[in-house]
């Protein structure tokens, strides 16, 4: 029984953990598109209107892709060998990023100025961004909303097979199906074998005393 619900909590957290994994390809496809765009458009324009300032806000659009790809990894690693260890990382990885991901929405909330806070995107992109999701506000505020629930249930899916522990039921039908060879501590029937190739043996002087007794 314990076998059947490890399996499909196994299998549970591997659908939920990939919703942060398509995330993250949709994060780094994006990014690279961006950055495309950005080269095109500073290969087109002259010298003296480029900006060499670090396109920031694309790497760090990237950057977050590949570490939600990252994250997915590690889910699914935890989900397969439900190992505490990779558990317990794993959890505090989730914990860590819904508090980061709170606190970017309380600011964004609350402070209307927050764009000022952040360096100059000399791309743009980050105010076409910021355009894009204000114009399909509820279709990415359900999305987040998805997002944030799938974490959650993540933590208690990854809690719940913790507490279940390591699958070690393999283990014990390998041991069924190939018992060890148990060896006899003392062989009383020993066979002799009928004859010895080689040099006759003669009797010590120890062995000619006890026959003579």
């Amino acid at each position: 029984m314990a076998g059947i619900a490890r399996t499909c909590l196994q299998s549970i957290l591997k659908i939920v953990n990939s919703t942060l994994g398509l995330v993250g390809i949709a994060m780094v496809i994006y990014g690279l598109w961006m950055g495309r765009v950005w080269q095109r458009d500073m290969q087109d324009s002259s010298f003296d209107d480029f900006d060499s300032s670090a396109p920031w806000f694309i790497y760090t659009f990237l950057s977050i892709g590949v570490t939600l790809c990252l994250i997915t990894c590690l889910g699914h690693i935890s989900a397969d060998c439900s190992n505490g260890f990779f558990l317990s990382c794993y959890l505090e990885i989730i914990f860590v990023l819904l508090l980061l991901e709170t606190l970017i929405a309380a600011d964004i909330l609350l402070n209307s100025d927050w764009e000022k806070d952040l360096p100059e995107d000399p791309t743009g992109r980050l105010h076409d961004f910021r355009e894009f999701v204000e114009s399909n506000f509820d279709f990415f505020k359900w999305i987040g909303m998805f997002i944030i629930i799938s974490q959650g249930f993540s933590m208690l899916l990854a809690m719940a097979l913790g507490a279940l522990g390591p699958n070690n039921e393999s283990n014990y039908e390998i041991d069924e199906e190939h018992p060890p060879a148990r060896l006899p501590l003392i062989n009383h029937h020993l066979q002799q074998p009928p004859y010895v190739v080689g040099e006759p043996r003669f009797a010590g002087k120890s062995d000619a005393w006890n026959t003579n007794k």
